[in-house]
């Protein structure tokens, strides 16, 4: 099987780019490994409907991003099969996230949309032109971090910690990845 964890998000707009720092974060500070699954990470932005050819190559897809919840507190994280989503979440958010929800959409009606979860973080105001997360954002990354990893422990992936990097050190650079220096 194969596995893609997508972080989507603009890192220019504060918590907006958790879904990029995240795997970012997780790419520093693990290996994934499996005799027989393989798993990849990817920076995939605001780049949605691009990223169709690439997520079709997969079974099994994670998608990291923000998420909008009626009543809820900024910082609160949803695990969630892509089919049973929670009755609170509105799919009203940024412009990426509508983007992609779209594109997950289109995927389906022709058949090509791996088996999809959605890790997700409430938000907290989005400041534009702002690199960092908030606070709460922050608190939140440990959360996200154990959901995920207790969903791949199902697939018997072995998740091995290699380094202890804060994500908060990983942001300051995050448009410079991906790219040849």
């Amino acid at each position: 099987m194969k596995i893609l964890l997508l972080g989507i998000g603009n890192v220019l707009y504060a918590d907006e780019g958790v879904g990029v720092h995240f795997v970012n974060y997780l790419t520093e500070n693990y290996r994934f490994t499996h005799p027989d699954h393989q798993i990849d990470l990817i920076d995939g932005g605001t780049l949605a409907h691009c990223l169709i050819p690439t997520l079709t190559q997969y079974d099994h897809l994670i998608v990291v991003d923000t998420v909008n919840a009626a009543d809820v507190d900024a910082g609160e994280v949803y695990f969630f099969d892509f089919d049973k989503a929670p009755a609170e979440i509105d799919w009203q958010g940024s412009a990426h996230e509508v983007e992609m929800l779209q594109t997950l959409i289109m995927m389906d009606l022709v058949g090509d949309r791996p088996k999809t979860y959605v890790l997700g973080v409430t938000p907290t105001v989005l400041e534009p032109m702002h690199m960092g997360l908030t606070s709460k954002i922050n608190a939140a990354i440990p959360v996200m971090e154990t959901a995920l990893l207790r969903h791949l422990s199902e697939f018997n992936i072995h998740c091995e910690k290699v380094n202890n990097i804060d994500i908060n050190s990983l942001i300051p650079t995050a448009y410079k990845r991906g790219v040849e220096q």
